[in-house]
């Protein structure tokens, strides 16, 4: 395990900074459902979305959260809401709206699982379990 020292405030800025692109991932996929055309990968694969890439070099192969016990379960729950994002978006696609948009609420309960894994993780990291 790697143990890199970081200070309370540069612990709670990493994981705002996760917070955020987590946050922005499910505001993307919405404005993409609701029509707005973009970049469609980052929505689509979790290597190429933000907080995907977040989890590679904080959550994975040594990473300085990677010894976390909910390190795996964030990485597993990022490819869950991923897959659940691109069945949305190919329902969208297939003129499937409602049935998309309806799908949502499946996506947000992931996403608040992950957010309550980021405050669990910074918990641990602040008192050292």
């Amino acid at each position: 395990m790697i143990k890199i020292s970081m200070t309370q405030e540069e612990l709670k800025q990493d994981f705002d900074s996760a917070r955020i692109r987590h946050v922005h991932f499910k505001g993307k996929l919405r404005t993409l459902l609701y029509g707005s055309s973009g970049a469609e990968g980052p929505t689509r694969d979790p290597e190429q979305c933000s907080l995907g890439i977040w989890v590679a070099n904080r959550l994975r192969n040594g990473g300085v959260y990677a010894h976390l016990p909910e390190a795996c379960e964030f990485d597993r729950a990022l490819r869950l809401i991923h897959q659940v994002a691109n069945r949305l978006m190919d329902m969208y696609k297939a003129g499937q709206l409602e049935e998309a948009l309806a799908g949502f609420p499946q996506l947000q309960t992931i996403a608040d699982k992950m957010t309550a894994l980021l405050q669990t993780m910074e918990a641990r990291m602040r008192t050292g379990a």
